[in-house]
C-alpha cells in the first residue's frame, strides 16, 4: 500500500505542476499579446513620426530649392538693349504730326504710334491686327484706310531719317 500511496502522491505532484506550467503559459502568452500590442503600437507611433519627418524634410528640400532660384536670379546681369534700336532717328513732317518732331529711339516711336492709335480707337474692333487710319495716320501709311501691324512698320520706316 506504501507503494501505490507514493504514486498516487506522485500523479498529484505532477498534475500540480502541469497545472503550474499551463497558468505559466497562460501568463506568458498574455504577456506575448501585451506585447505584439504594444509593438504594434510603437511601430504605428514611429511609422508616423517618419512620415512627420519625411513631410518636414520635403518641405526643407522645397525651401532650398526657392532660395537657389532667387539666388541666381540675383546673379543674373541685366540685359543692354541694342544700341541700333536705341539711336534716335527723326520723324518727318508727316510722323511728326502724330509722334512729335523731336529725335526719339525707334522703340520709343512704335509707343507713341501705339498710343494715338488706341487713345483714337484706331484698331479694328473685329481684327486686332488691322488698323483704320484717320486723315493723320493716312499720310503715314501712303494714302492707305487700313493697314496690319506688321505692314505699319514698314510704312513707317519709310518716314524716318536715321
Amino acid at each position: 500500500m506504501a507503494v501505490k500511496k507514493k504514486k498516487a502522491a506522485k500523479k498529484k505532484a505532477t498534475k500540480k505542476k502541469a497545472a503550474k506550467k499551463a497558468t505559466k503559459k497562460k501568463a506568458v502568452k498574455k504577456k506575448a499579446t501585451k506585447k505584439k500590442a504594444t509593438k504594434k503600437k510603437a511601430t504605428k507611433k514611429k511609422a508616423a513620426k517618419k512620415k512627420a519627418v519625411k513631410k518636414k524634410a520635403t518641405k526643407k528640400k522645397a525651401a532650398k530649392k526657392k532660395a537657389t532660384k532667387k539666388k541666381a536670379a540675383k546673379k543674373k546681369t541685366k540685359r543692354k538693349p541694342n544700341a541700333a534700336f536705341m539711336a534716335p532717328v527723326t520723324p518727318d513732317a508727316k510722323l511728326a504730326a502724330v509722334v512729335g518732331a523731336k529725335p526719339l529711339p525707334r522703340t520709343e516711336l512704335t509707343k507713341k504710334l501705339w498710343k494715338y492709335i488706341k487713345k483714337n480707337g484706331l484698331q479694328d474692333s473685329k481684327n486686332k491686327r488691322m488698323i483704320n487710319a484717320d486723315a493723320a495716320l493716312k499720310a503715314v501709311f501712303n494714302g492707305k484706310g487700313k493697314v496690319s501691324m506688321f505692314e505699319m512698320t514698314k510704312l513707317v520706316n519709310k518716314h524716318v531719317k536715321k
